[in-house]
């Protein structure tokens, strides 16, 4: 039976690219001055596990990469070097440089073949005399006279017992310990192997590859008494002979004599002795046409092993005394499956129309006789329960930790802090509050904007803060919190703020409308104007005024609203509402006329029907109402929408008092019909945009009804154009 192998790729691929990003955490978390001995640990395993993966899926120029930074980790968690600045500096290029090659085999995309030489170069540089063993084929930049390939001669011996498996995972597993010693592959029965393998390397390492292949515990390990010092001379001169015409990419290969590739390098056996060897009898003994019989090598070798000792004499490892190291064994339980996100989607649409056809049997029963169909309508609210609960387990599938967001920023704001030459303390908060996944993917970009920005243009020079009395280091806080029905995320520096005036001066050469009397959060919202920079040079970095626009457009095109806080000489916090989601909400039904509307809930304060003495006009700017001494703008949604109403006196109606982006206003309706949860459908994809419409819904009785988007609808009202006249 063959195994196509080519099936498991993704996965090495998703996690390769999750060890690759716990690598730069930890790299930028590391504490160079006093680095603690398990960060070092976990560093080394992350790029173990990388090679290991990339070596049993054959990405050799992964695993090329990475030993060469594992050889220099290795170095330094056993404290034979210590770190540097300079050493993380160099993890963290090598880090792009896997990514790069990762995306380059899972996308196709280019790789830049003379980035990954000059990394391989620096790396191996700072190993100074710490030598690099088996790289094949390398650069001609790394091809040296002078190398020597690493001797594990006089090193521990273990012999690995393998369970039944397949010869090109045999090979495979035995290419990979090959790069930490000399391995040898004895056949024994029922496609089991055992290999010997010598290494100055920890068994725990050992382990480590092979649960990349295999369970540990499938699996016997002893360690063999030492060799005598006469048979390792043997065994290493054997081996020279091999590595001399490998050249293990140290040596011109064009020069190795045309007989050596009939030969297999010593490794394999010439084509025709397999061929006329290919009995299955014969196979056996010659290691399946893989590998030669170790009594031929022994014996090549010159080599007498003294008989192994009795079974109860063999030092037999025990799995449990390498928890700490190793890494999870392959078949080993997980807490966590992978499932394509269409997939997820799809469950998500199918218990959208399940809540539509559960509103539906609701409706129709109730105009049923509870006394004549009480088990019914039992069994109809058992359903109603089940299908809530079914509804917010499914959509907490799509739920996302704000830390998948968070964690790309430390290495943005560490390189762009020190290309700008500035000092910035990055401080993130609530990175385990959770997002629609959706929306996780379109807040990146926004997000990046304004940290950009608040590095750039609010944090300053450290000899700027320290005339002003602050401490070299400016502070960058991230944060993220739940907020009723929304998500507020901030981005906050306490840099030197926004200047009014120059705001304004800015303002007024581009055109922008102003008044007199702006207050502070309006004169803020100006900056968000297409073109608006107060940027004195153009840099790389900013200074375009194609960034908060744009900015502000991503986030009210997912449903959120933006604002600004700033005081002169103490910082600025940009705050960001999204919804938690948008694929199902709690809402409100209201009638106008003969149209049933809904109302998102997250925006709803109170509903009250006023009073005539509560109820004011103002001449030429509509209504308002006043709410416990705070008059605020009256928007009758009949007008709006240009729809006949039952009610034009709103003392007969409805005020719904809500609240976005720190505004209120009374919304004036027909009547209430109730509450419900209503399925989120795109209207814009269906059918159009339109203004102050955010979607729209299925309705029980199979009705269509609109979503309003209560944010627009404030904002285009025209009672909003002079808010002083709503003062109290």
């Amino acid at each position: 039976m063959t195994i196509d192998i080519s099936q498991f790729y993704q996965v090495f691929f998703d996690e390769a690219e999750e060890l690759l990003a716990e690598m730069e955490r930890l790299l930028l978390a590391v504490n160079v001055d006093a680095p603690d001995a398990e960060d070092l640990n976990a560093i080394f395993r992350t790029a173990h596990s990388v090679k290991g993966g990339a070596s049993t899926f054959g990405v050799t120029d992964m695993t090329e990469v990475t030993h060469v930074l594992e050889t220099l980790l290795d170095r330094i968690r056993k404290g034979e070097m210590a770190l540097t600045a300079e050493h993380v500096d160099a993890f963290l290029a090598a880090k792009d440089i896997l990514k790069m090659q990762l995306d380059g085999h899972r996308l196709g995309s280019e790789v830049d073949q003379d980035a990954v030489a000059n990394v391989r170069m620096m790396l191996q540089s700072l190993a100074q005399d710490v030598p690099v063993t088996a790289l094949a084929p390398v650069a001609p930049a790394f091809t040296s006279a002078d190398a020597k390939v690493v001797d594990h001669s006089g090193g521990r011996r273990y012999r690995l017992e393998l369970p039944a498996m397949q010869h090109r995972e045999v090979q495979a597993l035995g290419d990979e310990l090959g790069l930490m010693g000399h391995v040898a592959i004895t056949p024994l029965d029922k496609d089991r192997n055992a290999m010997v393998v010598t290494t100055h390397e920890s068994l725990d390492d050992i382990i480590a590859i092979c649960s990349f292949v295999l369970n540990p515990d499938d699996m016997k390990i002893s360690e063999l008494p030492a060799l005598s010092d006469g048979q390792a001379q043997l065994e290493k001169a054997a081996r020279d002979k091999v590595e001399n015409e490998l050249g293990y990419g140290f040596f011109d290969v064009a020069e190795l004599k045309p007989a050596n590739a009939g030969d297999g390098y010593g490794f394999f056996q010439p084509l025709d002795e397999i061929r006329a060897n290919a009995s299955a009898a014969a196979e056996d003994a010659q290691g399946y046409g893989f590998f030669q019989p170790v009594e031929q090598i022994r014996a090549a070798a010159g080599i007498v092993l003294e008989a192994p000792p009795a079974e109860e004499e063999k030092k037999v490892v025990k799995k449990e005394e390498k928890e700490k190291e190793k890494a999870p064994a392959a078949g080993a339980e997980s807490s966590s499956i992978r499932v394509s996100i269409e997939k997820v989607d799809q469950l998500i649409n199918l218990v959208g129309e399940l809540v539509i056809t559960q509103a539906m049997i609701e409706q129709r029963v109730d105009t049923l006789d509870p006394m004549v169909h009480q088990r019914l309508l039992n069994s109809v609210s058992q359903l109603t329960r089940n299908t809530r609960d079914l509804q917010e387990a499914v959509m907490s599938i799509r739920m996302m930790p704000m830390d998948f967001v968070f964690s790309r920023f430390p290495r943005m704001v560490r390189d762009l802090a020190h290309k700008l030459g500035k000092k910035v303390d990055f401080i993130t908060n609530g990175a385990a509050t959770e997002l629609d996944k959706g929306l996780i993917e379109r807040i990146v970009d926004p997000l990046t904007h304004l940290v950009r920005n608040s590095i750039d243009h609010g944090i300053e020079m450290p000899e700027v803060r320290r005339a002003a009395g602050k401490s070299d280091a400016g502070r960058l806080f991230l944060s993220a919190s739940h907020q009723g029905g929304n998500i507020i995320i901030e981005v906050s520096d306490d840099g030197g703020g926004l200047n009014r005036e120059k705001i304004l001066a800015k303002a007024q050469q581009n055109g922008l409308p102003l008044s007199d009397n702006m207050s502070d959060a309006e004169v803020w919202q100006l900056i968000f104007a297409p073109g608006f920079s107060t940027a004195e040079t153009v840099t790389d970095v900013s200074g375009r005024g194609v960034g908060m626009d744009v900015v502000k457009r991503n986030i009210e095109a997912m449903g959120g609203v933006v604002d600004i806080r700033s005081a002169k000489g103490f910082g600025t916090t940009i705050s960001i509402s999204l919804p938690l989601t948008l694929a199902i909400l709690d809402g409100m039904s209201i009638r106008v006329g003969d149209e049933i509307y809904i109302l998102p809930l997250g925006f709803v304060i109170e509903s009250l029907q006023p009073v005539p003495e509560d109820v004011k006009e103002i001449s030429g700017k509509g209504r308002v109402i006043k709410v416990r001494g705070e008059y605020l703008p009256l928007v009758p949604l009949y007008q709006m929408f240009d729809i006949a109403p039952r009610f034009t006196d709103p003392c007969k109606g409805i005020v719904i008092i809500v609240e976005t982006d720190g505004r209120k206003a009374g919304l004036f309706v027909d009547d209430l019909v109730g509450q419900q949860q209503v399925v989120v459908k795109n209207l814009e994809s269906n059918y159009r945009k339109v203004a102050g419409i955010s979607g729209a819904t299925i309705l029980g009785d199979g009705g269509v009804s609109l979503i309003l988007d209560v944010a627009a609808l404030i904002r285009s009202s025209r009672q909003l154009a002079d808010e002083s006249i709503f003062s109290s």
